[in-house]
């Protein structure tokens, strides 16, 4: 197959009769143009030009080619508008995975919104806690809650993760408050399996860090299966706001020790670096920031969402 490119060219000149004016319109030098001609008819093994100081002729082997030609640079022009068009205007299929937790609580009640907006969006959408790898499984975006996004990816904080060490009132009546974090050590602690911190809940307070050791009846996988188990009074556990921010206003869960504050989190959405961010991601992003962030709306006191 002949270099497309070197085609292209030929089906310039020929389009507009000269190689200067090709050369102007490509944003290229004269000889640059010449040169590229000379090299396909070589490379073909016949003259497609008849050059003369003042004008330009096809030869039966040019005029052969030149429909060809012309085929092909309206079809790459045409491809490069099809591209440009993706990149200026959010449209097209936008392939999205979501931690399950986050994304089955505050992601897909957002979707309706974000499709009412931008409607030449389709959402193709998976909710899991596995890693992605995002090259090869051709996911556009992920969003996921965690301390140290991976550094092979771009990666926008969406909006702080505070996490709440609480239990029921009815927990704390019969167990007690602890009033140190020693004191969970008494305590039926529920521990977050994907949280990093099995056997051991670590906190910055007033002395600086401490790791506490802990154990309780429950490991489990999932933020949201999580709160239930503490709603339904099984124990007492680091909780993040985005699942129970409602339940704490409206007390059917209890905060302790908010003086000690755990380990660091946050929502990222994250994609493969790229020098043209496609519109569809952007958009995508800057609707989270603005629904979610500074200030997320499961953290605002009752009347002020």
């Amino acid at each position: 197959m002949q270099d497309l490119n070197l085609m292209a060219i030929f089906a310039r000149v020929v389009e507009v009769g000269s190689f200067s004016e090709a050369a102007r319109r490509m944003d290229t030098s004269r000889s640059a143009v010449s040169k590229a001609v000379a090299k396909l008819e070589k490379s073909l093994g016949a003259r497609l030009l008849n050059r003369s100081t003042r004008h330009l002729s096809l030869t039966e082997a040019g005029a052969a080619l030149v429909e060809h030609a012309a085929r092909i640079l309206e079809e790459a022009e045409q491809a490069e508008r099809v591209v440009s068009s993706l990149h200026a205007e959010p449209r097209g299929m936008l392939r999205v995975s979501v931690s399950v937790a986050f994304g089955t609580l505050h992601i897909a009640p957002a979707l309706a919104d974000f499709v009412a907006r931008y409607p030449e969006i389709k959402i193709d959408m998976a909710i899991t806690d596995r890693p992605i790898d995002l090259a090869e499984e051709g996911y556009d975006v992920i969003i996921r809650v965690t301390g140290e996004p991976d550094l092979n990816l771009v990666a926008r904080k969406l909006a702080p993760v505070h996490r709440k060490l609480c239990a029921t009132p009815e927990y704390f009546l019969r167990r007690g408050i602890p009033r140190t974090p020693e004191d969970l050590v008494n305590h039926d602690c529920l521990d977050y399996t994907l949280s990093g911190e099995q056997g051991y809940w670590h906190f910055t307070g007033p002395e600086g860090k401490i790791a506490v050791p802990v154990s309780g009846p429950l490991r489990i996988n999932d933020d949201d299966a999580l709160s239930q188990a503490v709603l339904g009074g099984l124990g007492i556990a680091l909780l993040p706001t985005f699942t129970v921010g409602k339940d704490l206003q409206e007390g059917r869960l209890q905060a302790v020790l908010s003086e000690y504050l755990p380990v660091e989190r946050y929502i990222y959405a994250m994609y493969l670096p790229t020098r043209h961010l496609p519109a569809k991601i952007r958009a995508f992003i800057d609707f989270l920031l603005a629904r979610f962030g500074p200030e997320p709306y499961w953290d605002r006191p009752i009347g002020k969402n």
